[in-house]
């Protein structure tokens, strides 16, 4: 793990990553939006959403994932994908 991941990843004694939609996006790509969550270490305060909002995008060949795509902002990845909030094109 990255030195400055280990650092921001100390300070929450619960960390995740959770799914809030998944949408097939053709045959070989899946796009699944996410935020953040977790509960502070020294405060122990849950923390809901932490950041924003993000998206991934799985390309699967075979059942395997092979290739990745992190976006740090949703509504890019939208954008990028021509897609709509809603899930439509536009």
């Amino acid at each position: 793990m990255a030195e400055g991941t280990k650092g921001l990843l100390s300070a929450w004694e619960d960390y995740r990553v959770e799914a809030d939609e998944y949408r097939e996006l053709d045959g070989e790509r899946v796009l699944v939006l996410v935020h953040d969550g977790g509960r502070g270490k020294a405060s122990g305060l849950e923390i809901g959403r932490i950041r924003g909002e993000r998206a991934m995008v799985f390309h699967i060949r075979d059942g395997k994932v092979t290739r990745f795509v992190l976006y740090w902002d949703r509504h890019r990845a939208l954008a990028d994908l021509g897609l709509t909030s809603d899930g439509e094109g536009t």
